[in-house]
């Protein structure tokens, strides 16, 4: 049977059940895209960048339920422009499908258009690539490299299809999947030492990123079994209730919220579930990890990359925690003294943070406490959350209880400013049905906010919430503490109702706390009757995050004694000379 390579393409993706792709179509991916026009279950949605269509594919995938986030590009630019979302997949571990042309093979002739080698520029940061040089490649090379992206620990993929096998007809055969890989478990042996490991502990505790994002059942019942406080990585967020009593704080060690850092204090066992202890989740690797560390995780290199395992579990955390709780049998740990006792200190621990939060004064600005106290209560609990990457990020982190499965997303070790105006677009069409809303601070918003127009031209009911205080205020902050003064940091003022205006959106103002609970209410609205809405929130930055103090101050205790001297002593003059 004779097909064009468009069409091929086009069959490939609608039997592993892709709803959207993302991108510009161009000279090199033209066929494609009307390929794309005639199928019945894929959306090609346009965006304003490519960079964009990324980060909407990494939303996609994250949410779930709307197959994988894939993107249609060009070759060479739109590969550069995503690839800052397609690095972002890679190092947070998030399946993402990346397809693109690539120049006529036919012709002899060199120095085409986009003539550049896209697999060298994306090898480092795709867990394969592959280049289809015949029409009977195409479909076999799209689901190895989606069953690439999904094994193991997920990751993005890229196929390159060159525009001559898009226009022409040539001979295929039938359609070949590779077989699937059955999950890899760990002996029994290995569950049976881990088992005895946490059994034996006084105070064993639980630290869960998003590889445990799929077993929340089985963690709530190790955590109860045991009496175990949980925290979380940033992206792990998702992965353990914030309205559970066990559930602690984000991040481990100094980094952490009081409650987080309390309930860890004599914790002599940790079991470590889908999550590799980096940088951000233990505050610039201030944590301290007991020796009795039972880590569990997908991607074997991922165990001990930081801290030793006594036990290293390779698997997928949903059989394997469900088969480490078989190991170790019935129990109520919740229900007794110690774990009554633990759950109490966390509950007044946070409650005491909270109204630290609320008692400070923000001098006519917006106290964030205040903010996501409200905006938890009026928002479902399905709702998604989608955050930037700032001081707003750590913000959310801390004072926004995150409560269902998937329902907060943000860019984690890529560390991606601009990641939330076009990630609420891919989680809006993902889950059409659920609020969306975003957290992005004005510096970030600099970076993508005219994907709105994405979102207005979809018909998309999103609301961006834009902590707007006219500095990269994560940065600022870093550079104040050791060097009482913002270099780059500090921004031009931004007129957001007049983005809001251009783009088609609503606007909404909220300048002071008494404005936090009606603006909300009034943007929310706006957004469940299908109108995108920007929120200029009047955000007070004057109180830092603990993760902000905990992160400086790890940092600073790395120092020598000679460097601690001279940024203590530089700082210090600073402040006296002005």
């Amino acid at each position: 049977m004779k097909k064009t390579g468009a069409e091929l393409v086009r069959e490939a993706l609608e039997s592993l059940g892709v709803r959207f792709t993302f991108g510009i179509p161009g000279v090199h991916n033209t066929e494609i895209y009307d390929q794309l026009a005639s199928s019945e279950t894929i959306t090609p949605v346009l965006v304003a960048h490519e960079g964009g269509a990324a980060f909407m594919a990494d939303a996609v995938s994250r949410v779930g339920g709307a197959g994988i986030g894939t993107l249609v590009v060009v070759p060479a630019a739109g590969l550069t422009h995503a690839a800052s979302g397609i690095g972002e997949a890679f190092l947070d571990g998030i399946p993402m499908l990346v397809i693109s042309g690539g120049v006529r093979r036919d012709t002899g002739r060199k120095f085409q258009l986009h003539d550049v080698d896209q697999h060298a520029m994306l090898r480092p940061i795709t867990k394969g690539t592959w280049l289809v040089r015949t029409h009977d490649e195409i479909r076999p090379a799209i689901h190895a490299a989606y069953a690439q992206a999904t094994s193991g620990e997920p990751g993005p993929v890229y196929v390159e299809i060159p525009v001559d096998l898009q226009l022409f007809r040539g001979e295929t055969g039938p359609d070949r999947r590779p077989a699937v890989v059955p999950g890899r478990m760990p002996a029994a042996t290995e569950i049976e030492r881990a088992a005895q490991l946490i059994a034996s502990a006084r105070a064993p505790a639980i630290f869960c990123g998003w590889g445990a994002v799929g077993a929340r059942a089985e963690l709530v019942a190790l955590a109860e079994r045991l009496g175990a406080p949980v925290s979380t990585t940033l992206q792990g967020l998702s992965s353990f209730a914030a309205d559970h009593p066990l559930h602690a704080s984000f991040a481990l060690g100094p980094a952490a919220t009081p409650a987080g850092e309390n309930a860890f204090a004599d914790c002599d066992c940790l079991v470590a579930v889908g999550t590799r202890f980096a940088e951000i989740a233990t505050g610039s690797y201030g944590a301290r990890v007991p020796a009795a560390l039972v880590h569990i995780d997908i991607n074997p290199a991922a165990i001990g990359g930081n801290y030793p395992a006594a036990v290293a579990l390779v698997g997928d955390a949903q059989p394997v925690l469900a088969a480490l709780n078989a190991a170790l049998g019935r129990g109520t740990g919740l229900d007794d003294a110690r774990g009554q006792r633990r759950a109490a200190q966390i509950a007044r621990d946070k409650a005491a943070y909270l109204a630290e939060w609320l008692r400070h004064d923000s001098h006519g600005r917006v106290n964030p406490a205040r903010f996501f106290t409200a905006l938890r209560a009026a928002l479902p609990r399905d709702g998604i959350v989608v955050a930037d990457d700032g001081n707003h990020t750590f913000l959310t982190a801390e004072l926004m209880p995150i409560l269902d499965a998937r329902t907060y997303l943000s860019p984690t070790d890529f560390n991606c400013m601009g990641y939330c105006i076009p990630a609420t677009i891919g989680a809006k069409l993902a889950a059409p049905q659920r609020a969306v809303v975003g957290i992005v601070g004005d510096g970030a918003l600099r970076m993508t906010g005219l994907e709105a127009v994405t979102a207005v031209a979809q018909g998309l009911g999103i609301v961006w919430f834009v902590f707007n205080d006219g500095e990269l205020a994560q940065i600022a902050q870093a550079q104040q503490i050791p060097l009482n003064r913002k270099t780059c940091s500090v921004l031009a003022p931004l007129d957001v109702a007049g983005l809001a205006c251009t783009v088609g959106a609503g606007h909404v103002l909220i300048g002071d706390d008494a404005a936090v609970p009606a603006g909300i209410d009034v943007a929310l609205a706006q957004a469940a009757a299908g109108r995108a809405v920007f929120v200029d929130v009047r955000i007070d930055y004057s109180k830092r995050t603990r993760f902000t103090d905990g992160a400086v101050r790890t940092t600073l205790g790395t120092f020598d004694l000679a460097t601690k001297a001279r940024f203590l002593g530089r700082a210090l003059w600073r402040r006296i000379t002005g």
